[in-house]
C-alpha cells in the first residue's frame, strides 16, 4: 500500500499482538478459575492495545490516515487494576464487591480518547496539539502509581493467602500461588522501566522512535503474563475461610496435651498420607472442630497445620530410609502424602537439616557392618 512501510519494528509488535489476542481468546474457555482467566484475557487485550499504536505507527498508518489520532487503543490506566483483580479472582474466586470501581479511571481515559477520536479532523488536530502533551504526562504518572499501589496490594493479598493456605492445607506448595507471586514480581520490575521513560519523556519528549524501548518492555511483560497465565490457567487455588469459626467460647484446655494426643492419633492412623488432607478433614477424623485443632497445633505444639502434616510425612520417609527401603525417594515421598518433589525436599530438609538423598547415605553408612 502507498505510503506504508512494514519493517521489522511493525513485524515485532504485530507478532506480539497476534499472540496476545490468541491467548486472550483461549483464556475465555477454561472452566477452572473462570473469572480470573477472563480477567487476565481482558488484561492481555489492554496490553495488546497499548503496543498497537507502535505497530501501526511504524508502518505509517498515522501519517496516511490522520483521523486515527486519539484512536482509543492504549488504555494504560487499566493495567494496574486488572492485575490486582486477576490476583483477587484467583485467590477468592471472584472480583471484590464493586470491583468495577477500580476501573473508573480507565473508563475515564477511554471516554477522553473516544471523544477526541470522534471530533472532525481539523478540530481534532488543533485539540491534539493542546491536549496530548499534558494527557501523556497525567496518564503515565497515573499508570506508574497504579502499578505500584496495585502491585503492593497484590503482595499483601498473596501474603494473607499463603498464611491461610498453610493453616488449612497439608501441601500448600502444590498450588499456584507461586505463579501469582511471579506475576506480581514481573509487574514491579516493569514499574521502574515505565517510570524512567515517563519521567524522561516529561522533561524532554523522547519522540516515537526512542519510546520504542518502553513498548518492547511492555510487549515482553505482556507475553510473559500470557504464556505463563495460560500454563497456570487450570492450576488449583483453594478458596479458604479467613479463620476457623469457634462455635462457642472456648473453655480452658491443655492445648499441649491435646496437640500431642491428636498428633499421635494422626500418626497411628496414617492420615498424613492423604495428599488432599485439610485442617477441616483432619478435624473430622479426630472428632473435633477446625478451631480446636488449629489452637492445639499452634498453641500446643507451636506448628502451623502444613508444617505439622509435612513433619509427619517427613518422619515416615525417614523411618523407611532408616529401615533400608530401597525404593525411589519420590515414590517414598508420594506414599507418605507429598504431592510434589519440591515440597518434599523443602519439608524434609527443614526437619532433618539435610536432603533426603543425604539422609539415605547417612542411614546406609550407620547400618554398614564397617561403621
Amino acid at each position: 500500500m502507498d505510503g506504508l512501510v512494514f519493517g521489522w519494528r511493525t513485524a515485532v509488535f504485530s507478532m506480539a499482538i497476534a499472540q496476545l489476542l490468541a491467548i486472550a481468546i483461549a483464556l475465555t474457555r477454561p472452566i477452572a478459575n473462570r473469572t480470573a482467566n477472563r480477567t487476565l484475557a481482558a488484561l492481555l487485550v489492554v496490553l495488546a492495545g497499548i503496543v498497537t499504536p507502535w505497530a501501526i505507527g511504524f508502518a505509517g498508518f498515522y501519517d496516511r490516515w490522520q483521523w486515527l489520532t486519539f484512536a482509543p487503543f492504549a488504555i494504560t490506566l487499566a493495567v494496574g487494576p486488572l492485575l490486582w483483580l486477576y490476583g483477587h479472582a484467583l485467590i477468592e474466586g471472584s472480583w471484590p464487591r464493586r470491583g468495577w470501581r477500580h476501573l473508573v479511571p480507565a473508563m475515564a481515559q477511554l471516554l477522553f480518547l473516544t471523544a477526541g477520536f470522534l471530533l472532525p479532523l481539523p478540530l481534532k488536530s488543533d485539540w491534539a496539539s493542546v491536549a496530548l502533551p499534558p494527557y501523556g504526562i497525567v496518564t503515565n504518572l497515573g499508570t506508574v502509581i497504579g502499578l505500584v499501589l496495585y502491585g503492593a496490594a497484590g503482595l499483601r493479598l498473596l501474603a494473607r493467602y499463603r498464611v491461610r493456605l498453610a493453616e488449612q492445607r497439608s501441601d500448600d506448595g502444590r498450588f499456584a500461588s507461586r505463579w501469582l507471586s511471579r506475576s506480581i514480581g514481573a509487574t514491579l520490575v516493569l514499574v521502574p522501566v515505565w517510570a524512567g521513560y515517563a519521567l524522561y519523556d516529561a522533561i524532554q519528549p523522547l519522540g516515537y522512535l526512542r519510546l520504542m524501548g518502553l513498548h518492547l518492555a511492555i510487549a515482553g511483560f505482556a507475553l510473559y503474563l500470557a504464556i505463563e497465565g495460560w500454563r497456570h490457567a487450570a492450576l488449583p487455588f483453594p478458596r479458604l475461610a479467613e479463620a476457623p469459626a469457634e462455635p462457642e467460647p472456648v473453655p480452658l484446655r491443655d492445648w499441649r496435651a491435646l496437640g500431642e494426643q491428636w498428633a499421635e492419633q494422626t500418626r497411628a492412623a496414617g492420615w498424613a498420607s492423604d495428599p488432599e488432607l485439610t485442617l477441616a478433614r483432619l478435624a473430622r477424623h479426630l472428632g473435633t472442630n477446625s478451631s480446636y485443632l488449629s489452637r492445639a497445633l499452634n498453641e500446643g505444639l507451636g506448628l502451623g497445620f502444613s508444617a505439622f502434616v509435612n513433619q509427619l510425612r517427613s518422619a515416615t520417609v525417614a523411618e523407611a530410609l532408616k529401615a533400608g527401603d530401597r525404593r525411589d525417594l519420590l515414590e517414598l515421598a508420594f506414599d507418605a502424602g507429598f504431592a510434589s518433589k519440591a515440597s518434599f525436599n523443602r519439608a524434609f530438609r527443614a526437619e532433618y537439616g539435610m536432603s533426603p538423598s543425604a539422609y539415605r547415605r547417612a542411614s546406609e553408612a550407620e547400618s554398614s557392618p564397617d561403621a
